[in-house]
């Protein structure tokens, strides 16, 4: 606390706390290798964006599969990606068999 002055008589004036500073985290960039899900080998799948065309590409280079979509201006290559397993996830879901 401290005295503030106000018309010759003193007054305690509650000091205010100031806010904490925010403390920013590091932003943690995408992946850019993935995973293949068919020879199931480690960071081998890499995805090429062609944004003229609207094309994005996923292929490994150890089984040669390949995956292509349909991209926008903000996709980015895990995007592609994801597209890739959750069309590998919905074939294999219509192809079932009990």
């Amino acid at each position: 606390m401290r005295k503030h002055w106000q018309n010759g008589e003193s007054t305690y004036v509650k000091a205010q706390k100031l806010p904490k500073p925010r403390v920013s985290q590091a932003i943690q960039p995408l992946p850019t290798e993935f995973n293949c899900p068919f020879c199931n080998a480690e960071k081998v799948c890499e995805v090429k964006i062609d944004k003229v065309r609207r094309l994005g590409t996923v292929s490994c280079r150890k089984c040669h599969e390949t995956f292509t979509t349909s991209i926008h201006r903000l996709s980015e290559p895990v995007d592609v990606y994801s597209d890739w397993i959750d069309a590998c996830e919905q074939y294999n879901k219509e192809n079932k068999r009990d």
